[in-house]
């Protein structure tokens, strides 16, 4: 048996310095973004619950993706190629998967402080 549930937002944008990005987003959503010391992310203040909201500088053309959070990766990539997801990458600590539909979205370990909130149990 394992969790799983929709733990961040990622708004991936095209740029080497996500500076604009985190300005933007920051006005947008009313919250102070910050990013790391990586410039690879940003992260945005006052967030409580689930999904989280983050920004990503990518080499691809931007997108949104999700992230969702488990406590047992290998079983949840498993149970979704099963269902006809594709493997796509191993990055870090996560798994890069694409749904039949061609969306990507990562599985990654649990994000929120409320672990496991609402995740729905499979298994």
């Amino acid at each position: 048996m394992h969790k799983q549930r929709i733990g961040v937002v990622c708004i991936d944008c095209k740029t080497e310095d996500l500076t604009e990005a985190t300005e933007f987003w920051s006005a947008m959503l009313g919250k102070d973004g910050e990013i790391g010391e990586s410039g690879k992310y940003a992260t945005f203040d006052d967030h409580t619950g689930m999904p989280k909201v983050l920004l990503q500088a990518v080499d691809h053309e931007p997108r949104v993706h999700l992230d969702f959070e488990t406590d047992d990766k290998e079983a949840e990539c498993e149970r979704l190629k099963a269902l006809g997801a594709t493997e796509v990458a191993r990055i870090r600590s996560w798994i890069v998967m694409e749904a039949p539909t061609g969306h990507r979205f990562c599985l990654v370990g649990p994000q929120g402080d409320d672990w496991p909130g609402d995740a729905k149990e499979f298994g």
